[in-house]
């Protein structure tokens, strides 16, 4: 099932760290068949507050979403973000072909005793 790593960054100032970082970034995730499905693009905000901009990578699976963000390569540039741009990451599942919320909901109910 594909695997998502979701950050929600908010960058400040452009430099030379941020841009290395960008330029180097698809050679780490190319072994572990990451893609961007969104970066670096304005958010159109509908609820709530929010600062900043998202970024969102698809992997095949979790396994490889989690050896991505762990590997040595990647390891070896997150400083040249994370030393100049605020923000959070996290990894997540994505849901299976078919999926209805309609039947969580119910298992979710069932479970509440509601």
């Amino acid at each position: 099932m594909t695997a998502y790593a979701i950050a929600h960054i908010r960058p400040e100032t452009m430099n030379e760290d941020i841009l290395r970082y960008i330029e180097e970034i698809q050679s780490t995730m190319d072994p572990f068949e990451g893609r961007f499905l969104v970066h670096g693009r304005e958010v159109e905000v509908l609820e709530g507050p929010f600062s900043g901009t998202v970024v969102v990578i698809a992997f095949p699976d979790m396994e490889r979403a989690r050896a991505w963000y762990a590997s040595d390569a990647y390891r070896a540039i997150l400083p040249l973000r994370t030393d100049h741009i605020p923000g959070e990451v996290i990894l997540a599942d994505g849901v299976p072909a078919g999926y209805d919320a309609t039947k969580t909901a119910a298992a979710l109910r069932a479970e509440a005793g509601l």
